[in-house]
């Protein structure tokens, strides 16, 4: 009774101490839970069990034999029987997890409204000359890398990958004859920094401050990656306690706008506008960006760019085998109109709309790509999307910025030609905010008019060495800059070529406006021109069915990024048996679509696919 007394008193003359000692025991135990968490694995198959590469077979030139996999056209007839799972949309991320699936027995379906699977990955042919439309390069694919290992699992090893140049980026700032040119190279051995120094030399301090930066948000993002698969109660537990702030600093970068980061760093204007130059692969402008956004970006290209021998379209070519090896199948053509619930609430199909009549597909587990908007707000029944707010349930979610895309076709060699491997990026100014602020509040009929401020150039047949035997003297040059889906809205319903000359004039003029200011920095180039085509947000959504013509899906602000949101962009739903997966739950680009695919296949099988994968890296690594 004495010594009770004694700790009573103990207790009381120090509740500070205790209290400190009870939060650390409590954060250790939850601690130690979260790593159970992430680190134990269920009973389910695991799909990285087995190394399924080989030694990759030569590349495929013949079209007749890629497009008979790629372009499978939709009928009932060739709808599997027993379908386990039916995955809407057939970009990287619903690739993948229809393919990861696959490989753990299931027999998977994937629907593409379009008339070839891919999604962005996908290429079109027209006038003897072969276009890529959204895979431009590449981070992280030397060899054993980790993604490297996931796309040699999901391929048999049998996609390619050509290294680009050091130097894969070309930064130009200024108007015609007053250019200022910052090289952008890669490597393993600070390249990346070498370069920013050889370019600024008196900014040492704030360029190694930078670099640093860079460090400490990929090492602080493994956290932030685990929410994603974490139980949302858990998650809202450590967000409300404030233990999440304990456990990892990457969400206080990610509710630092990329603009108030670069202002912190440096008064230089220019390394301002070069360290932040590539917000253009997310689409938002630095004000709004997260910085956290921006270093992963950024970490991804810094150890190496790359290519996919043989075009884009060697992705999907790759991947269909390993989802029909299960008994699935990907099929074109096949637009899904609704996806349908039982009595209960369960997800159970999908209704794919035909001229011939309507075809009902039922699958105990339906999984969509399709993109946050499209799956709530027009894939659902009525009654379901009305109930939903995504803007309340997801704060800050919004849809992202269109595009513009021009496709040349030059006549020449890309040596006749002088033509670079790696991207051009042309900014008129180095205000990157004033200057897309004043270029997306332009009027339709004034935005070709004046410059325009972000002009992304690249020349795909440079890069791949397959190119000059598929397409003998020949070469191509691609050109994409932002746009204002409201400049060309009224026209999203309108058909392909025959939206009226109203429509015509506006996108030309765009397309015509950014060919002249390429001009200025390729004028040899002038003269060499055989096709021209120019592709608007609405072809954007015409061609991938974003509802805005979104490129990146929902827009990367910075409120996207808090951890607010960032744990309810998630695979799960609140409907039973429906998931998502694709850009919109993980981040834009090839690799954001690969890593929301095997975040969502772990939540489907319930198992943590991430430490599957880094244990086969470890047995790959030793062959």
């Amino acid at each position: 009774m004495v010594l009770l007394e004694k700790v009573v008193g103990f207790l009381t003359d120090n509740s500070t101490l205790v209290g400190l000692v009870l939060l650390t025991i409590t954060f250790i135990f939850l601690l130690n839970k979260i790593l159970n968490v992430l680190m134990i694995t269920s009973n389910s198959p695991n799909p990285f069990g087995t190394d399924t590469r080989r030694p990759p077979q030569p590349l495929e030139t013949d079209h007749t034999v890629v497009d008979k996999v790629i372009k499978q056209g939709f009928t009932a007839q060739k709808v599997p029987e027993n379908l386990d799972a039916i995955v809407i949309g057939s970009g990287m991320g619903g690739l993948t997890t229809a393919s990861l699936l696959a490989r753990t027995g299931k027999k998977v379906l994937v629907l593409e409204q379009h008339d070839q699977a891919g999604g962005c990955c996908h290429v079109f042919r027209e006038k003897g000359f072969e276009f890529d439309v959204g895979i431009h390069y590449i981070g992280e694919m030397a060899n054993n890398t980790l993604i490297k290992v996931i796309v040699d699992q999901l391929t048999d090893g049998q996609l390619q990958w050509v290294p680009l140049n050091e130097t894969f980026d070309t930064v130009i700032i200024g108007e015609k004859g007053k250019q200022r040119k910052y090289p952008i190279k890669c490597g393993l051995n600070g390249q990346y920094r070498q370069s920013l120094l050889d370019s600024f030399p008196n900014e040492k301090e704030s360029i190694d401050k930078f670099i640093n930066l860079l460090k400490v948000v990929k090492k602080q993002s493994f956290v932030a990656g685990a929410m994603k698969v974490m139980p949302r109660k858990l998650c809202d537990f450590l967000i409300n306690s404030g233990i999440i702030k304990l456990l990892t600093s990457f969400f206080y970068y990610a509710d630092l706008s990329l603009k108030d980061a670069m202002d912190e760093i440096t008064d230089n204007e220019d390394l301002k506008a070069v360290l932040s130059y590539n917000f253009g692969d997310y689409g938002t402008p630095p004000s709004k960006g997260s910085f956290a956004m921006h270093c992963l970006l950024v970490n991804h290209f810094m150890k190496g760019v790359y290519y996919p021998l043989g075009g884009a379209s060697e992705i999907a070519f790759h991947m269909i085998p390993t989802i029909e090896r299960s008994g699935g199948k990907v099929l074109v053509r096949a637009p899904v109109s609704k996806i349908i619930l039982d009595e209960a609430g369960k997800a159970c199909g999908v209704t794919v709309q035909r001229t011939s009549g309507d075809v009902d597909i039922h699958a105990p587990l339906i999984i969509s790509s399709a993109g946050i908007y499209n799956t709530f707000q027009k894939l659902l029944p009525p009654k379901v999307s009305s109930d939903i707010c995504l803007e309340k349930k997801h704060k800050g979610a919004q849809h992202g910025v269109g595009a513009m895309s021009v496709f040349i076709g030059l006549k020449g060699t890309k040596e006749e030609l002088n033509l670079p491997a790696g991207q051009v990026w042309a900014f008129t100014g180095n205000d990157h905010d004033e200057q897309m602020e004043e270029y997306i509040n332009r009027s339709a009929e004034d935005a070709g008019k004046d410059g325009i401020p972000l002009l992304f150039i690249t020349f795909p047949s440079a890069k791949d060495p397959s190119w000059d035997e598929r397409y003998p003297g020949k070469s191509t040059c691609t050109m994409v800059t932002l746009a204002n889906w409201e400049w060309f809205s009224k026209w999203e319903d309108g058909k392909m070529s025959k939206r009226g000359e109203d429509y015509d004039s506006i996108k030309n003029a765009i397309g015509d406006k950014m060919w002249e200011q390429c001009l200025w920095y390729f004028p040899h180039l002038k003269d060499k021109v055989e096709y021209f085509n120019v592709g608007s947000p609405v072809t954007n959504k015409y061609y991938i069915e974003a509802m805005k013509g979104e490129i990146y899906g929902l827009d990367h602000n910075k409120e996207r990024f808090s951890t607010s949101t960032w744990h309810t962009l998630r695979a799960e739903t609140d409907i039973p048996n429906l998931y998502l997966t694709g850009q919109d739950t993980f981040t834009c680009g090839f690799c954001g679509a690969l890593f929301s695919g095997v975040l969502s296949t772990s939540r489907i099988l319930n198992r943590n696919l991430m430490a599957d994968i880094v244990s086969l890296k470890k047995k790959v690594s030793k062959k």
